[in-house]
């Protein structure tokens, strides 16, 4: 993409939020709402299966304004819109970022996309049919997926967030952690005969996953497995290494799709075999129905932008360093860590796209747990600690059960939340103050079905673009993920052979302490 805007600190909207932000250290939401009575409608909008109340956040109008300024001078329109032609934006890797055509209807684009949207649609067909002939097959009763990163974490946060559309009758088990505790747990309750294992690596060489199959594929044999290759598929590009383990049955995807980006791809098989090939098409409209909102939306009115543009607010201008995840359905249980891979994996940077080092902060912390778990967990800081920590709270409106008072109070608990951060209350003694005035975004999906889980997940990873774009780094590699990665097989060597030489101190005693 041709470089034509300066970086987002030497722009003038920079300078002129700094000072905003001076003034904006009385801004207290109480007075917000007693001077707008507009206020809610003015700061909340409607986006493809999405309703978002921003209003409870530490904004206004002059804020969201200059807020714009800064997207236009950073040229956010121009980066979003050469990632939908195909431009090569991540830069480090000299690659396109189109995890979004992965949810383009087949036949929808010319020119130099329509190729590879084509291949899109022959793997995607390919792959449901898989799936179906898996769902079709009541030999199969546990369906294994075996990764890591975004091969475990999209496939399970999804699976888990859409069980009451799963196919009875089937169980899902996600592996990825190195650890033989995990696997040796999920083998426990299994039989070969009756177990398809899913191993998901793009280059079948990432350790973690195919330490786990090899495992897997030992206990299989163990077991009296004969038919590796109708108990085993591979969702992977090297299709020889798998064919060595004798793995037939192969889905790949392309370099142009990021691990964390990638649930919409073959990774999705687990998803795909769970929710059946309608759902799994579902899913992908309702991503691709906030992919055309993010394309055509004004950005003053454009949802992904807005909090994307807000979580620039909040990390340079009024220094809040993390943000809390509070989903209000325990089907979102994962989708705190899946935000977490996505927004501090594709952001967590400190040099921008040209290499240079940054003078400003970049992705925060995320973290969170469903409610109403969390209330009574960490809520506690939320409303009485000394730092202010924006949440995001995540309702839907209708259950799925017919337990009687259970949605209601559900509901009731999240709203509570939002309004005591807001509100507080007064104590005299101290111990019962809360100071209120603490920010949250709400966001609320009428149901949860595959298409708004889809519109959800496409929602945030703009989000994360947005921010990035600003920020003016290139949020679609993960170098920092590398370097440990490398020193452990270099460790891993020692501590078979005991060998410390050339070690720092720590690290060798450390490996004499654990052999």
């Amino acid at each position: 993409m041709k470089e034509t805007t300066m970086r987002c600190d030497r722009t003038p909207a920079w300078q002129k939020l700094q000072q905003h932000a001076q003034a904006f250290q009385g801004f207290d939401l109480r007075t917000a709402f007693a001077a707008d009575a507009q206020r809610a409608q003015a700061l909340s909008q409607s986006a493809p299966q999405v309703f978002a109340d921003l209003s409870k956040n530490h904004v206004d109008a002059a804020t969201e304004a200059l807020l714009q300024d800064l997207a236009d001078q950073t040229g956010l329109a121009a980066q979003r819109d050469a990632m939908f032609r195909g431009e090569h934006i991540n830069v480090s890797e000299d690659r396109a970022v189109m995890h979004w055509l992965l949810r383009q209807p087949a036949g929808s684009l010319a020119g130099n996309l329509a190729a590879p949207l084509a291949q899109v649609h022959e793997t995607l067909d390919a792959m449901l049919r898989y799936a179906e002939q898996v769902r079709g097959d009541a030999q199969i009763t546990d369906v294994v997926n075996i990764g890591i990163g975004g091969s475990d974490l999209g496939p399970q946060m999804a699976v888990l967030a859409l069980q009451d559309f799963v196919l009875p009758g089937k169980r899902f088990h996600f592996v990825s952690n190195v650890d033989g505790h995990e696997l040796a747990g999920v083998l426990k309750g299994l039989q070969a005969e009756h177990t398809l294992f899913l191993i998901a690596s793009k280059t079948f060489t990432t350790i973690e996953t195919m330490t786990n199959a090899h495992s897997a594929l030992q206990w299989f044999q163990a077991q009296g497995g004969q038919d590796v290759a109708r108990h085993f598929a591979a969702l992977t590009t090297n299709v020889a290494a798998a064919a060595e383990l004798g793995i037939g049955t192969t889905f790949g995807f392309w370099d142009w799709v990021g691990g964390r980006y990638s649930m919409w791809s073959a990774i999705g098989l687990p998803v795909a075999i769970a929710i059946g090939a309608a759902g799994f098409r579902e899913l992908l409209a309702g991503a691709h129905a906030m992919d055309r909102h993010f394309q055509s939306a004004a950005l003053a009115q454009n949802l992904p932008v807005r909090l994307g543009l807000l979580d620039v607010w909040y990390r340079n201008f009024l220094h809040y360093t993390s943000r809390s995840i509070a989903p209000y359905h325990s089907a979102l249980r994962r989708l705190p860590a899946y935000l977490q891979q996505l927004e501090m994996e594709s952001n967590g940077k400190r040099v921008d796209r040209h290499g240079q080092a940054l003078g400003y902060g970049t992705s925060p912390v995320l973290w969170g747990e469903p409610g109403t778990n969390g209330q009574h967990a960490y809520f506690q800081m939320l409303h009485q600690g000394t730092d202010i920590v924006p949440m995001e709270f995540i309702a839907v409106k209708k259950p799925t059960h017919s337990l009687k008072d259970h949605h209601e109070l559900l509901l009731a608990n999240v709203m509570a939340q939002a309004q005591a951060l807001m509100l507080g209350k007064e104590d005299a003694g101290g111990h019962r103050h809360f100071t209120g005035n603490r920010p949250s975004t709400f966001l609320l999906l009428d149901e949860l079905t595959p298409a708004s889980l889809g519109a959800l997940i496409a929602l945030q990873e703009h989000r994360v673009f947005v921010s990035g774009a600003v920020w003016g780094i290139n949020s679609f590699d993960q170098w920092g993920v590398e370097l440990g990665k490398v020193l452990a097989k270099d460790i891993h060597a020692r501590l078979l052979s005991g060998d410390a030489t050339g070690l720092d101190a720590s690290t060798a005693a450390l490996l004499q302490r654990l052999r």
